[in-house]
C-alpha cells in the first residue's frame, strides 16, 4: 500500500498522541518513519483519495498536532510515496535540504493575505483621482447621458483606471506587510483577487503582523482584505516555491 505523507520533522521530534487518525474513512492511523536525523509523519494512503473537506481538515489537524511539539515541514494535501521505503529514500536523498528548511522555519508560521476591490469604493476613488474621467462623466450627465461613443469612451477610461489601480494596490499590499514578515511568497493569480500573497511570520511576531494587516485595511478602505492564518508554512518548504519540485506525488494546497 502507498504511503501518505503529512510532514517532515527532525527524528528527535516528540511522539504523536496515541491513536491519532489521519485521512481516509475510517481515519488511517498516523505513524512515524525515521531516517537518520529526519522523520516523516505518515499513514497508509486510502484508495481514491480526493480533496474532500473531511480529509482536508484531517490533514490540517495532523500537522497542527505535530507542530505543537516542534517544527514540521508541511507537505501539501495529496503527497504520497510508493511505500514506506520510498519515503525513507526521499528523506535520505534530500536530507540536507530538509534539515536546512527545518532550521529556517523554526518558530514560524504562514499567513495568507488575499485582497480584492470593493467595486463601489474603487470607482469612487478612480473618479476622485482622475480629472479627465470626472470631466467626461459630467459632460455626459449634462447632455442627458451622452452619446453612445462618449459612454463607451467613459467606460473604457474607467476600466483602464481600475486596472491600473489593481496593479498599484497589489504592490501596496505586499510592500505594506513585507516589513512585518521574514519572507514572502506570491501565490498564483486567481479570479477575483488582485493580490494573493503568503507571509512567513515568527510566532512571537504574529500580533505585529496582524496589526499591520489592520493598518492596511484602514489605509485602503477600497480594498477587501482577507487574512488566513496562522497556517503551517506550506509556501516556504522550498527556498523558492516557484522553482520547487515535489518529491512525492500529489500536491494540493490546504488553506
Amino acid at each position: 500500500m502507498s504511503t501518505y505523507v503529512y510532514g517532515i520533522a527532525a527524528s528527535s521530534h516528540p511522539s504523536l498522541p496515541d491513536g491519532m487518525g489521519g485521512v481516509g474513512e475510517p481515519p488511517m492511523p498516523v505513524r512515524i518513519i525515521k531516517e537518520g536525523e529526519l522523520a516523516a509523519i505518515v499513514s497508509d494512503a486510502p484508495e481514491g483519495l480526493r480533496p474532500k473537506r473531511r480529509d482536508l481538515l484531517a490533514h490540517q489537524n495532523v500537522l497542527n498536532e505535530a507542530g505543537g511539539g516542534g517544527t514540521v515541514l508541511p507537505m501539501r494535501f495529496g503527497s504520497v510515496g510508493a511505500d514506506d521505503a520510498a519515503v525513507a529514500g526521499v528523506l535520505a536523498e534530500r536530507a540536507d535540504h530538509y534539515k536546512e528548511r527545518l532550521t529556517a522555519l523554526a518558530g514560524r508560521v504562514e499567513y495568507n493575505v488575499k485582497a480584492s476591490h470593493d467595486e463601489e469604493a474603487v470607482l469612487h476613488r478612480v473618479m476622485s483621482e482622475n480629472t479627465e474621467i470626472r470631466a467626461l462623466a459630467e459632460a455626459n450627465r449634462q447632455s442627458g447621458g451622452g452619446s453612445y461613443d462618449h459612454r463607451l469612451q467613459l467606460g473604457e477610461m474607467v476600466a483602464a483606471a481600475v486596472q491600473r489601480r489593481e496593479a498599484e494596490d497589489a504592490v501596496d499590499v505586499r510592500h505594506t506587510l513585507e516589513p512585518a514578515a521574514d519572507a514572502v511568497s506570491v501565490g498564483p493569480e486567481s479570479t477575483g483577487w488582485l493580490a494573493n500573497v503568503s507571509f512567513l511570520v515568527a510566532r512571537d511576531a504574529a500580533d505585529t503582523f496582524v496589526a499591520a494587516v489592520e493598518q492596511l485595511r484602514k489605509g485602503h478602505p477600497h480594498l477587501d482584505v482577507r487574512l488566513n492564518g496562522p497556517l503551517p508554512p506550506y509556501s516556504f518548504v522550498e527556498p523558492d516555491p516557484s522553482e520547487s519540485v515535489d518529491s512525492f506525488t500529489g500536491a494540493e494546497r490546504v488553506e
